[in-house]
């Protein structure tokens, strides 16, 4: 059988199965006796060893099957949760991780050897427990899975008893080392149901068709057929170690009311309506849920896109059209288009939007490793896990924040003998927090250590003749800031694995400028540093002001202008070489766009009156000198292509309504 065609969903199955796998580790490390975490990695770990299996993954499978003892063992109290036994376990995850990675680019396993993993596995099972791993609540999860009656159970065996028909309990134990134990469990209900009706299980059918139970199960039937020969069939299936029949007995005598009149028929009614119930509506309920999502392919969210991208620049040029004819159907059809269009891009674009809990995911096992690396006590916060993006961004920004966390434990939280000297908590704390701010999404890294040493940087910034010494002295502390998103700058005092060769914050800043981000720092030296990163939702459409500059169109990104104004040419100064303009009694910088861009024959070269569109990066901001002003327009971003990639100062291009191309202004590289 060709297993190819099943491999992306086994890929992107395994993908889910290590994020939750993973969670429960680090929940599992905090709260070793917690039963729910514990059996939630034995469901995990088994359901990937049953995956990888079917597909022929012999490293995976024995990797898990060996998890699945030692997860046992601790289970049976012969090992301890201990520091040790969770670093191996987080050793398995991250074979796993690699080999899902190899698959989903090779097709074929790892080659890795798991052998030392395995021997560390097997070296767990051989010591001895030293404590009970909450004894009292493993019984109990332990215990035998017993079916308890309620009233409507109980009327129908009352009635079927009347009816000289058989009710049994039947508990079926699978082998330990069974493989697809649910697929076990359907065959099994598949041969009862030949002789019986099942009325009652025990777990739930739908936990039984999720394997979240262990190696056994109860069912509850009636049958008019003899223990025997359905003891018989059941016993042929393979991997089933043993069968145990329970024959229920109800006396019917005094009944009265509570037994159900009627036909057997009506009984085979009421228990379906009665294994619904008591089942949570499983089947119908089961439906429900898997109707609710499906997974698509982002290639194709990515041409649904652009085919409503095609359509909003068709409805610009209706517009156009329109405006000329002046004829009131056609304007009408227009508006009508107008509104199914936006319309439309809200629900595609609502389609692409993914939490950044995806994202944020991965780093509570980043923190971890690093506090045991460096040997600090750090507790990573996160909020806003639920605030969306779109998924081109998503992709992108998990970097960025990896050098950002990495920054904030290594060089911002000091060690834990100087937090104690000056008063603070051993604990060291990073806060990830992401949150939704008008048309943008804001993700903040804050770290509660020593906050950003101005005078190191300027010191550095000195050695590496950047500036002179009185040049560094005159910087601002938000320029001196500035300094260490320049490439190559670090002020680590030796390099490690994990900092100190200054290519760190340059990438964060390139990547998010990229994205048409911004990254700004709020520090408070000895308390603590805050980098903020603001993104826009999407890179698809936006909304934008069309100006003129000479004889070419120009789109400038709404959400990055501040105000639009009109300045008098007497009135700009030049301040070391740059032309400035007093506004809101705030030094304005000058930005002329016919010598930024090069454009030949503008109207504002030789004007008197200069109209300014005024741009905001962060805290900074200048004026755009534009010809006029054409409006604003809902346009659709185009990149230039790879030959084009990398032009300065462009961050893409539209087709307007006219089919005319406009350059899109890319304002962060300017200012």
């Amino acid at each position: 059988m060709d297993l190819n065609q099943y491999l992306e969903i086994f890929i992107e199955e395994s993908l889910e199965h290590l994020q939750e796998l993973n969670k429960s580790l680090l929940n599992l490390e905090e709260n070793p006796s917690d039963i729910k975490t514990f059996n939630e990695i034995f469901r995990v770990a088994h359901t990937l060893k049953g995956m990888a299996g079917t597909m022929g993954f012999t490293g995976m499978t024995n990797l898990t099957h060996q998890m699945e003892n030692v997860l046992d063992a601790i289970r049976n109290g012969k090992v301890t949760v201990d520091s040790d036994m969770i670093d191996t376990l987080f050793e398995c995850l991250d074979y796993l991780s690699n080999s899902i990675n190899t698959i989903s680019g090779t097709g074929q396993e790892s080659s890795s050897s798991t052998d030392t993993i395995i021997a560390s596995l097997n070296g767990m099972l051989t010591r001895k427990a030293e404590i009970e791993v909450n004894d009292t609540v493993i019984r109990e999860d332990a215990k035998e899975n017993k079916i308890k009656f309620n009233q409507y159970d109980d009327n129908i065996i009352k009635k079927a008893i009347q009816q000289n028909l058989n009710v049994y309990k039947i508990t079926v134990k699978l082998a330990k080392d069974c493989m697809l134990k649910s697929a076990r469990a359907f065959i099994v209900f598949q041969t009862v149901e030949r002789y019986a009706e099942i009325f009652k299980s025990e777990p739930k059918v739908e936990d039984i068709e999720d394997e979240k139970f262990e190696n056994e199960f109860t069912i509850a039937i009636i049958t008019k057929e003899p223990e025997a020969i359905i003891k018989k069939d059941l016993e042929s299936i393979s991997e089933i170690l043993e069968v145990i029949f329970e024959k229920v007995e109800v006396s019917v005598e005094d009944s009265g009311a509570d037994i159900i009149q009627g036909t057997i028929e009506e009984k085979e009614a009421f228990a379906s309506t009665v294994e619904e119930k008591e089942n949570g509506g499983d089947t119908q309920g089961k439906k429900t849920r898997m109707g609710k999502t499906v997974r698509v392919d982002i290639d194709r969210l990515d041409n649904l896109m652009n085919l409503v991208s095609e359509l909003i620049i068709i409805k610009t040029r209706l517009e156009g059209v329109g405006n000329d004819s002046r004829n009131q159907d056609m304007t009408e059809a227009v508006e009508n288009l107008e509104r199914i269009t936006t319309s439309l891009h809200d629900a595609v674009m609502k389609v692409r939007m993914v939490p950044v809990e995806r994202v944020f995911n991965r780093f509570p096992r980043m923190v971890r490793d690093l506090s045991k690396n460096l040997s600090k006590d750090i507790i990573l916060h996160m909020s806003g896990e639920e605030t969306e993006l779109d998924r081109t961004v998503i992709d992108e920004i998990g970097d960025p924040l990896i050098h950002l966390i990495r920054n904030c434990i290594d060089h911002g939280i000091e060690e834990k003998e100087e937090r104690i000297k000056n008063n603070k908590p051993v604990n060291g704390t990073v806060n990830l927090r992401a949150y939704q701010d008008g048309n943008s999404v804001v993700i903040e890294v804050e770290d509660d250590g020593a906050g950003i040493d101005v005078e190191k940087i300027r010191r550095k910034a000195v050695e590496r003749g950047m500036f002179s010494s009185s040049e560094a002295n005159d910087l601002d502390e938000g320029s001196v800031i500035e300094l260490l998103f320049k490439p190559g700058f670090s002020t680590a005092d030796k390099v490690t694995d994990i900092s100190g060769r200054g290519v760190g914050l340059d990438v964060v800043k390139t990547k998010i400028e990229s994205l048409n981000g911004l990254v700004e720092v709020e520090n408070s030296k000895g308390k603590g540093s805050r980098f903020i990163i603001r993104l826009p939702l999407t890179l698809a459409i936006i909304q934008a002001l069309l100006v003129n500059i000479g004889e070419e169109k120009y789109a400038i990104p709404l959400n990055v202008i501040r105000d639009i104004t009109v300045i008098e040419a007497s009135t700009i100064r030049n301040v070391h070489g740059q032309d400035v303009v007093l506004n809101r009694d705030n030094v304005l910088p000058i930005v002329r766009l016919t010598k930024t861009l090069d454009v030949q024959n503008a109207l504002s070269d030789n004007s008197n009156e200069l109209t300014a569109v005024v741009v905001k990066k962060g805290e900074k901001n200048a004026a755009f000198i534009v010809d006029s002003l054409m409006g604003q327009q809902e346009i659709v971003i185009k990149t230039l292509g790879k030959f084009l990639s990398g032009i300065k100062n462009i961050a893409g291009a539209t087709i307007l309504g006219d089919g005319q191309v406009a350059l899109i202004i890319d304002s962060n590289s300017i200012i």
